[in-house]
């Protein structure tokens, strides 16, 4: 019997090209971002109404960073994003969007001071978690449930250094922290009660920008249950290029994915 045939071939060099394209996002992306400090990423729905309560409290969480000095980053949307960014820019701060090109939706906000856009979703999620030292989580669709459920994912499995993430309305995303700690923990042990502790809830923006703000300073602990790696072997790779033969506490995030150095 023959083989199926395919003709997948005819789209090799397409690939190769496409990984070149991809490359190249992250180094444009990481050039842009490489003198933006520790930032905070707000996140919400891109639908949100400049009326509604919820734009007027990101507007002012963005405000509120700025006062503590992080940049603000957004996904340079309309909604929730533009009023991150919109309190952020008129505060005389450094306002960040990484939009994202998509068919409809996402047009970029009036009110970044550093504009981005992607093609790619992967490349923009890496840069929202490289740059950021908390994420604040206003209520949102789809796309802010896939941004805030990785970065937990990635801290709970240590893929990073863990930030607080927070989410802001209790009346819109306390239902689901309820089922979670219902359905997922009590009922079928899916998680640990310790993750509860990666994340935070609140009805209050203040409250918010304060425990990001302690957390980076080092004045809360925060996710103190996880491993801190302070005496991780190097990879054989790594001794042979005199990598450090230890890592610092997380706390700092140095040798994370907080600095190009290490971060692979």
């Amino acid at each position: 019997m023959n083989a199926p045939h395919h003709h997948d071939h005819v789209n090799y060099a397409r690939e190769s090209w496409r990984a070149l394209r991809m490359m190249s996002e992250f180094v444009d992306a990481t050039d842009a971002l490489a003198r933006v400090g520790p930032g905070v990423s707000i996140f919400g729905s891109a639908r949100t109404a400049k009326e509604a309560p919820e734009y007027a409290a990101a507007e002012e969480c963005g405000r509120l960073l700025v006062g503590r000095g992080f940049p603000v980053i957004t996904g340079g949307g309309p909604g929730i994003m533009e009023a991150g960014n919109k309190g952020a820019l008129e505060a005389g701060g450094v306002s960040v969007g990484l939009n994202i090109t998509l068919p409809r939706e996402q047009e970029p906000n009036p009110y970044q001071s550093i504009e981005l856009s992607f093609r790619y979703f992967f490349i923009r999620k890496v840069m929202f978690v490289k740059h950021s030292r908390g994420f604040i989580i206003f209520p949102g669709g789809m796309g802010t449930m896939d941004e805030a459920f990785e970065s937990l994912t990635l801290i709970q499995t240590m893929k990073i250094a863990p930030f607080p993430v927070v989410f802001v309305d209790k009346a819109f995303w306390g239902g689901l922290f309820d089922w979670i700690r219902g359905t997922m923990l009590e009922r079928n042990k899916a998680i640990s009660p310790e993750d509860f502790e990666l994340f935070h809830l609140t009805d209050s923006v203040h409250e918010a920008v304060d425990l990001v703000h302690e957390v980076h300073l080092g004045t809360r602990p925060w996710a103190t249950k996880l491993p801190r790696f302070e005496a991780v072997e190097p990879r054989p790779a790594q001794a042979a290029r005199g990598r450090p033969t230890s890592r610092r506490s997380w706390r700092t995030g140095d040798e994370y994915m907080g600095a190009s150095d290490d971060f692979e």
